[in-house]
């Protein structure tokens, strides 16, 4: 698999395995690349998948999830973060399809010795396959690695392996997709391990199966696509409904390509592929149906992709939002509707219900001492020009000029209090020492 690697891509991997704490620990938030192992040749469809995480503390047992996949989100496939013998067990004979995962800790052995790679797929994949119609083995979720699972999986008898690799945005410089023709990969990795990396990709297209963008005829290419932390780095800047598809009127003209984009995430999609143009790679395609995709708009295909993620998982780190992308509470109730099958139409919804804490705070918050100055127009905190953003200021202000007078900075609700500044470029936010 690897004889075909130049001296220089292979003393690249080598290093990155030899040194799996010291070299990944501060490039793999920003390089954020895994291996995808390809069990047999899954039909490219339009069907939405979902994935399972498992980082919460009151998950409705196995059996009762795989039946809320198929039920209630109609999907008809599922990601796993490892392979859990009793979520594979209970996925056995369902029709859906899986991908599974060797687990981040496990691979810094595994990656060093094929015996105990074998080991691994014997022990955790053959005794569910085929009747768990497991079609991808991820190795590891967002981690460069090699990809000694292949050879694995082939001496267990599983054939069409293809193998694949994942890419963050923080890969492109400043991660900028304004504008997507600007799209170029960071200058620490550019050269020293996107390019080998394009071209090792692209030179075994024979054995690799990627996602997004085409290499040849078999490869694809993954990358991961978050329209919402891209927008909330910049609230100020991005218009919501712009991320959200929801914009009828918004339109953004790239001035080198002169390509329109109607949405953020075509802007985030071309921005990648420009910057593997840059370097040479790929002869892309986009697999996004009905597209006109910025390089090769009268190619097209359908989009295949993982939605995050099947339940809110109240102990997964990270800011406050990561626990909140779930399609459902792990009572199993929707935290919204939604149609994986894409049958429901607009009409078919019903209304969102009233909220809970939309209760009318009465009492003022500006009089007249310059409280709300900063957020009227053409002031440092207008924009974005949201109610949102307006109130949090105001809510902000108001406790910080009356909490010595024995102002709450509750406000019925609406309000909670927070460590983190929400300042944004010339906009300071008042705030209050506890």
């Amino acid at each position: 698999m690897l004889s075909g690697l130049d001296s220089s891509l292979r003393l690249l991997l080598s290093q990155l395995l030899s040194g799996f704490e010291r070299q990944l620990c501060g490039l793999l938030h920003l390089l954020v690349l895994s291996f995808l192992l390809y069990i047999s040749r899954a039909e490219a469809t339009s069907a939405l998948r979902v994935n399972y995480g498992q980082l919460c503390n009151n998950l409705p047992s196995s059996p009762d999830a795989v039946r809320l996949i198929k039920k209630r989100l109609s999907s008809k496939s599922v990601k796993l973060y490892d392979a859990n013998p009793q979520i594979l067990l209970a996925l056995r004979n369902t029709g859906l399809e899986v991908c599974a995962m060797v687990p981040n800790e496990l691979i810094a052995n595994i990656s060093a010795d094929q015996a105990l790679a074998d080991h691994w797929v014997g022990s955790n994949i053959i005794p569910f396959y085929p009747d768990t119609k497991i079609r991808h083995l991820l190795v590891g979720n967002e981690i460069l690695i090699r990809p000694r699972h292949e050879k694995a999986l082939k001496r267990h008898r599983i054939r069409n392996v293809k193998v694949g690799i994942s890419m963050a945005m923080e890969t492109l410089e400043g991660s900028s997709v304004y504008p997507p023709s600007n799209g170029s990969f960071r200058s620490d990795i550019s050269g020293s391990v996107m390019k080998p990396m394009l071209q090792f990709l692209s030179e075994t297209k024979s054995d690799l199966h990627f996602f997004f963008f085409f290499f040849g005829r078999e490869s694809y290419l993954y990358f991961d696509a978050y329209p919402y932390f891209h927008w909330a780095k910049v609230p100020e800047k991005i218009n919501l409904d712009y991320a959200l598809f929801e914009s009828k009127s918004i339109r953004y003209k790239d001035p080198g390509t002169g390509l329109v984009y109607t949405n953020l995430f075509d802007q985030m999609v071309d921005s990648m592929v420009f910057a593997m143009k840059k370097l040479g790679y790929p002869n892309s395609r986009s697999s996004q149906p009905d597209r006109p995709w910025g390089l090769q708009p009268d190619q097209g295909g359908p989009m295949q992709g993982f939605i995050f993620a099947l339940f809110n998982e109240n102990q997964k780190p990270g800011p406050t939002a990561e626990r909140h992308f779930g399609l459902l509470y792990p009572n199993g109730s929707k935290v919204y509707q939604i149609d994986l099958r894409r049958k429901t139409t607009t009409s078919g919804y019903e209304p969102l219900p009233e909220p809970t804490n939309n209760k009318q705070y009465k009492g003022p918050i500006s009089q007249g001492n310059k409280t709300c100055e900063a957020i009227r127009p053409g002031k440092a905190c207008h924009n974005p020009d949201l109610s949102l953003f307006h109130a949090n200021y105001a809510f902000s202000s108001y406790w910080a000029e009356f909490r010595n007078s024995g102002a709450s900075c509750f406000l019925n609700g609406l309000a909670t209090q927070t460590i983190k500044d929400p300042s944004h470029g010339s906009c300071k936010f008042p705030s209050v020492a506890l």
